[in-house]
């Protein structure tokens, strides 16, 4: 089994649209290894989204993510990273493909619905932020 890291983000959180999120995660057979809500602080997005600091949407994106609360997960099933990449689409929502998370729920490239790792070090270390080893079920 692979795993991968989640997180649907604020505006999606606070429309409600974390339980469809979760049932197509579900339904596509992803097992959530481990998941709550947080609230980030600056600090957190800084580490979270560190690989983009100095980037012109960097500040913007902190501001966003921290603006509301998030649901993190850890999710696990075979080919789990690309599997859930290719469910997210595209980080555009006009760009991602029809039936894709992003672009049933996402408004713009910072506000788009959902993040996902997109390599085994990239999940490892982002779920290493929010989830300890005994964390994950």
């Amino acid at each position: 089994m692979e795993q991968t890291f989640a997180l649907i983000k604020p505006l999606a959180f606070q429309n409600n649209l974390t339980g469809p999120i979760l049932n197509m995660i579900n339904q596509a057979g992803f097992r959530i290894a481990a998941i709550k809500g947080v609230w980030l602080s600056k600090r957190e997005a800084h580490r979270l989204y560190a690989v983009h600091q100095g980037l012109s949407f960097f500040d913007g994106l902190v501001e966003y993510m921290t603006s509301g609360p998030i649901m993190v997960m850890v999710l696990e099933k075979e080919n789990a990273i690309e599997d859930l990449r290719q469910m997210m689409g595209k980080t555009d929502p006009q760009e991602a493909q029809e039936g894709t998370i992003r672009r049933l729920y996402g408004i713009n490239k910072r506000k788009n619905a959902i993040h996902g790792s997109d390599s085994p070090e990239n999940a490892e270390k982002e779920s290493a932020l929010f989830f300890s080893q005994l964390e994950r079920f």
